[in-house]
């Protein structure tokens, strides 16, 4: 058995405003976030749900897409989204497993790959 502990999150930001007075639907604390450190991200509801979790070479701009493009899969479920975990995690081969591993346990609403409890 392969035991995996996910990384305790490094940033936490959670919605402050509401998402018409702020270009990044409520968050004002994006600064928090690195734009040059790579690692997994964790998007939560106000029940704090698992809503979605991604991977990116550089966090801040993967994570500001989500909110602004047209192919997200969370594109229609955006207003939901009231904190947003990140954690550092340098290595892409860890990156691919904790994502894996953190949808799968957390059960994560709108991902679609890498999914195998449904």
């Amino acid at each position: 058995m392969i035991l995996i502990k996910p990384p305790t999150p490094d940033v936490t930001i959670t919605k402050k405003i509401d998402p018409q007075e702020s270009n990044i639907y409520g968050f004002t604390e994006f600064h928090l976030i690195s734009r040059e450190v790579g690692g997994i991200f964790m998007f939560y509801n106000a029940q704090d749900e698992l809503l979605f979790v991604g991977k990116a070479r550089k966090l801040r701009p993967r994570i500001k897409k989500h909110f602004e493009d047209s192919v997200s899969p969370i594109k229609n479920h955006r207003d939901e989204v009231t904190k947003i975990e990140v954690c550092h995690v340098e290595n892409p081969v860890y990156r691919e497993i904790y994502e894996t591993f953190i949808i799968n346990e957390g059960k994560a609403k709108y991902n679609e790959d890498k999914v195998f409890f449904k």
